[in-house]
């Protein structure tokens, strides 16, 4: 703390740990396999910086930067990223149509946010199947860490 101040000029910040991180891809992927889908599964911290991704063998290419981007965006906002579609009808039309234009903000399901006792501690995003079974292995990798989607 400044000794010239009484107020700190730094904050702490709760980010999900590895070993969270790591059962989270793990879980989501057993799901992919039971759905019988091959997808990437990203973790990332409240920054938005990676703590984990699995590929399964098979999973497209390009999938790999969108279920990073779902991690990213889910973190970024607290907020599901299959609900953006809800979400920016109470906005603007510049807002409407700039939001989803700004790189790595993706706007389909298959991202959710990390949240323990109401803080955001990272985001979870999967990509390579439909949103459905996206989110579905979304939901599976917050599971596994005994929380749930918001």
């Amino acid at each position: 703390m400044n000794p010239n101040s009484e107020v700190a000029c730094s904050v702490g910040m709760r980010l999900i740990g590895w070993p969270a991180a790591s059962r989270a891809v793990q879980a989501a992927a057993q799901e992919a396999q039971r759905l019988g889908v091959r997808v990437n599964v990203a973790v990332v911290d409240a920054s938005g910086l990676p703590a984990a991704f699995l590929r399964m063998p098979g999973a497209p290419l390009h999938s790999i930067d969108i279920a990073t981007d779902k991690a990213y965006t889910a973190a970024s906002f607290g907020l599901p990223t299959g609900q953006w579609s809800q979400a920016l009808r109470s906005h603007s039309e510049a807002v409407r149509s700039g939001l989803v234009l700004r790189p790595r903000f993706v706007a389909f399901g298959g991202g959710l946010p990390i949240v323990e006792d109401g803080v955001c501690i990272g985001g979870i995003g999967v990509s390579g199947g439909s949103e459905q079974e996206d989110t579905q292995c979304a939901q599976a990798g917050l599971a596994a860490l005994g929380l749930g989607a918001s």
